[in-house]
């Protein structure tokens, strides 16, 4: 840095950034479409878990053609098994003369499944897939009346015959969050994290090749001292990212309370919190990276290539925090950037204690310091160089 730039950083107040910020903020209320995508999205948030709620909540009828003796009291047997269950299945039988018949409709989709007689006791016909509720129930349907019929035959009874092959089910966390909503709330902790930092990191990327191709940052040098407009950056575009994220949240509430599911809110409540937290000191790193991929193109065509290196990283991180499992998710999850999602999703899936979170974060902290650091270094450097494309090794070579 020069002599004239370190006297106009000790003159300039140190809250200067404020004001870059505030305008960060203001420029990004005023854009119709960040305002049309994010009202689009919290829509789409909200009516994928009111549809889905509809669908799980919606009684699946199966029309089942029937054949042979007995055929339609396995069907009604069937019924009542799945009422049992609470499962929302319902069977609709409807009897045909022959078991040429019965794969006849099924063929023609006349019929959803086909139950006909077997030389070892009853068939079940789908046409191109299984059923999974067909072949639970009407199974367990048909096994249920041959056992009856043959406890008659032996002269005992069903409960004698059923004697000590009685099943209870305990279990032993009743507080542990569901495997499956776990998963959905991973994948809900990498979309809203790559989709925040694509979002807002290719704003700041943009806005800062911007202003250099069209020479407003040296006006904007004479008056601010750059270390100051990149924290305004940095900070303005967070706070913004970070108010979008609730905003996303409280839709999912929304969501869950309008499906019946609000009880689940307090299962991911913790882990939805720590990934807050997460992505507010993972987002300072990546946005002062963006600022840098800005700050070495010449030209917006030079960004493609100056943030792909930055993009590759957001996406391995969005694939890392989806399909890495087990050891290499307890890895993942200290793994700086990587943490932003790996670790709300171990919380999620209760398999972290209280201190790793805590660790995790620490870890983080220090990482982006170091990177926010380093990003100045470059910004500042490379953001008045306008006679071509840098690298960051160039841009570090450049001297102040």
């Amino acid at each position: 840095m020069s002599i004239e730039d370190s006297k106009r950083d000790s003159a300039a107040p140190s809250g200067i950034w404020r004001i870059v910020a505030a305008r960060e903020i203001s420029v990004k209320l005023h854009d119709r479409n960040f305002l049309i995508s994010t009202i689009v999205t919290t829509l789409l948030i909200v009516g994928s878990l009111v549809v889905s709620g509809f669908a799980s909540n919606r009684t699946e009828t199966l029309d089942v053609a029937v054949t042979g003796a007995d055929a339609t009291q396995i069907v009604t047997l069937a019924n009542q098994l799945a009422t049992a269950a609470d499962e929302k299945v319902s069977f609709v039988a409807h009897t045909v003369p022959d078991l040429d018949a019965v794969t006849a409709q099924v063929r023609d989709e006349s019929a959803d499944v086909g139950l006909g007689p077997d030389t070892n006791g009853w068939k079940l016909y789908g046409k191109a897939a299984e059923n999974e509720n067909a072949a639970t129930y009407l199974t367990a349907a048909a096994g249920q009346l041959a056992v009856q019929r043959n406890a008659a035959a032996a002269g005992t009874s069903v409960e004698q015959l059923s004697r000590g092959g009685a099943v209870d089910y305990d279990v032993l966390e009743p507080g542990a969050i569901d495997p499956g909503l776990a998963k959905i709330v991973t994948l809900v902790f990498a979309f809203v994290f790559y989709l925040a930092s694509i979002m807002f990191g290719l704003a700041i990327a943009q806005s800062v090749v911007e202003e250099k191709q069209n020479r407003i940052v040296e006006i904007l040098a004479s008056a601010i001292p750059l270390r100051q407009l990149l924290i305004g950056k940095v900070v303005g575009n967070t706070v913004m990212a970070l108010g979008q994220l609730v905003m996303f949240a409280a839709a999912g509430l929304i969501g869950l309370a309008a499906t019946g599911k609000g009880g689940q809110v307090g299962q991911i409540g913790g882990a939805a919190g720590w990934f807050l937290v997460f992505f507010v000191v993972g987002f300072l790193a990546l946005a002062s990276m963006w600022a840098v991929a800005g700050a070495l193109a010449t030209r917006s065509e030079d960004l493609q290539a100056t943030s792909t290196p930055l993009s590759m990283l957001i996406i391995i991180v969005l694939l890392g925090g989806l399909l890495i499992t087990g050891t290499g998710r307890v890895i993942a999850s200290y793994v700086p950037i990587i943490s932003i999602v790996a670790m709300p999703a171990r919380l999620a899936e209760g398999s972290a204690t209280w201190w790793e979170p805590i660790v995790a974060l620490a870890i983080m902290v220090i990482a982006t310091y170091g990177i926010v650091v380093t990003a100045e270094k470059v910004y500042r450097r490379s953001l008045m160089q306008t006679q071509g494309r840098l690298t960051i090794r160039q841009a570090l070579r450049v001297q102040d």
